[in-house]
């Protein structure tokens, strides 16, 4: 008997991962709504209008600049001695 449930908890285990079409979108529109909370009043401050395409700009430029500052973070190589250091930043 249990040998012939594992492929059925298997099949709904693979089924239960995939994602609809709605789920999708619902998930993209809530990755665009916080992206807008986070960076939409930088740019604000930077001097673009709300809810212009160049404020939309900003902001997906803005939210590309961080992701790709956790994606590559930044490594240092510093070598010397007291008073002396210099520092390779790549």
């Amino acid at each position: 008997m249990r040998i012939r449930m594992l492929p059925c908890l298997l099949l709904l285990a693979a089924l239960g991962g995939c994602a609809t079409q709605a789920e999708l979108a619902a998930q993209a529109e809530r990755d665009v709504d916080r992206m807008v909370a986070i960076y939409g009043p930088a740019c604000v401050r930077l001097g673009f209008a709300r809810d212009t395409d160049a404020w939309r700009d900003c902001v997906l430029r803005l939210s590309m600049q961080d992701t790709v500052q956790r994606g590559y973070p930044m490594t240092s190589t510093c070598v010397g001695r007291r008073g002396f250091v210099d520092c390779t930043y790549f």
